[in-house]
């Protein structure tokens, strides 16, 4: 795999999503929970997607229950929290895991290629957030304390950056 843009991810409907369908776009990749003390960095999510939205920014949900059993809802109730709490509106997709061997594809890859806190390649924890550039390679990898505004800088240079 080169680019983010090689892989198919699971909807939450249990479709397919080829990320292919968002080459040249700028994506911020984020494992998500519903019951986690980071869980308001939707709020600052759904922000960011609406700001940038037009201009080529796709922020990507994944729910993940790896993590203290803090996404344990269905795709439903995931859907609903989402939508009714924070109104997002940025893709959401099926729920998946981030590590270990039941990892999901993606999620290995994105970590291989930026470690985090002392080379580590393990997700620590929920809303652990992964910045891919237009050429579907991963610029940043930002912990889950990193709050979505801050990363405002870095998006708008991906997003100049052709």
């Amino acid at each position: 795999m080169t680019g983010v843009q090689d892989f198919t991810v699971k909807a939450a409907d249990g479709g397919e999503v080829p990320l292919s369908a968002y080459a040249g776009k700028v994506v911020l990749v984020v494992n998500t929970a519903s019951k986690c003390g980071f869980t308001p960095q939707y709020a600052g999510l759904e922000d960011l997607w609406r700001r940038h939205g037009e201009a080529g920014l796709v922020v990507l949900g994944f729910p993940c229950n790896q993590f203290a059993s803090q996404e344990p809802g269905d795709a439903a109730e995931i859907a609903s929290f989402c939508s009714l709490t924070y109104d997002v509106t940025f893709p959401v997709l099926a729920k998946v895991e981030v590590n270990g061997p039941g990892a999901d594809p993606l999620f290995r890859w994105l970590s291989d290629q930026k470690r985090g806190v002392l080379g580590t390649r393990a997700i620590k924890w929920n809303f652990t957030k992964f910045l891919v550039g237009r050429d579907g390679k991963v610029l940043k990898r930002y912990g889950p304390n990193t709050p979505p505004e801050a990363l405002e800088a870095d998006i708008q240079a991906a997003l100049a950056a052709g």
